[in-house]
């Protein structure tokens, strides 16, 4: 069962590092285009700008240079998609089958996993 539990939270581990790392890019990305689309900033001067910044300095630049909220932006972009199997039931034939559900959603935390019992199988 160890084995098991392991496979659990490698799988877990790497799910979770993945949606860090789409929030992080999109991030980064949402405060570039931002400078260079609305700021008037060239690209180059935009990666500068950006050049060893931190998430918190990307949010304050684009709150107080342009009013935007970044945990306004849609779940889509700051989630990315998770797309999982799920029991569907055919409304002709009321016989069930599996189909694609994609989510936006955090699977960083408890309540994804918890919600989800029988996820790894």
């Amino acid at each position: 069962s160890s084995g098991i539990n392991a496979e659990y939270g490698d799988l877990r581990n790497y799910l979770s590092w993945r949606q860090a790392d789409c929030h992080v890019n999109n991030l980064y990305n949402t405060c570039f285009w931002t400078l260079v689309q609305r700021g008037g900033l060239t690209t180059t001067e935009a990666e500068k700008r950006l050049n060893g910044s931190f998430s918190a300095d990307k949010n304050e630049i684009m709150f107080t240079e342009f009013g935007l909220n970044y945990n306004d932006e849609p779940e889509v972009y700051r989630k990315g998609s998770t797309i999982l199997w799920k029991q569907a039931e055919d409304e002709q034939t009321k016989r069930k089958r599996r189909v694609l559900e994609v989510r936006h959603c955090d699977i960083i935390g408890d309540l994804f996993w918890e919600e989800r019992p029988d996820l790894i199988v």
